[in-house]
């Protein structure tokens, strides 16, 4: 287990200070700033964390953006969604946003979105008679429950 760079490893401490272990080639690599590319969070200086293959400043807990694994990990308003496939923060919908969710596939495994905020439903415009609306994007929205 030497330590210079470029060194093989199976784990960080390995590698000394400043470094990580690249578990993929077995080989110990600088740590990265903010913008590089990394794996995981252990190969980004302190202070950031690897975010959708980046590394990016840390969010504070429980803030817009910040990793969670449920809900009650998010401040108020907010629920815990898929974004680039990590699980973070984001805001629950207010009035007139777009809230049409794909039935599955590719775009609902990867990105997520809150519910509509509390009091606020989920609800489809009537269909417009004109061709201009494609039948699989339909303009729904959270709008307040009708009397």
């Amino acid at each position: 287990g030497s330590l210079y760079p470029g060194a093989q490893c199976d784990q960080d401490r390995a590698c000394g200070r400043g470094r990580a272990c690249d578990r993929h080639f077995g080989l110990c690599v600088p740590l990265r700033a903010e913008g590089h590319y990394c794996r995981r969070d252990a190969q980004c200086v302190r202070g950031l964390s690897c975010m959708f293959g980046k590394c990016h400043r840390s969010v504070p807990t429980g803030q817009e953006g910040a990793r969670c694994q449920v809900d009650r990990d998010c401040g108020p308003a907010m629920c815990c969604a898929r974004h680039h496939g990590e699980k973070v923060c984001k805001r629950r919908l207010v009035g007139g946003e777009s809230c049409y969710v794909p039935v599955g596939g590719l775009a609902f495994s990867i990105n997520q979105i809150c519910p509509c905020d509390e009091g606020l439903l989920c609800r489809g415009n009537a269909p417009r008679r004109d061709f201009i609306l494609q039948p699989e994007a339909p303009s729904w929205t959270c709008q307040e429950p009708k009397p």
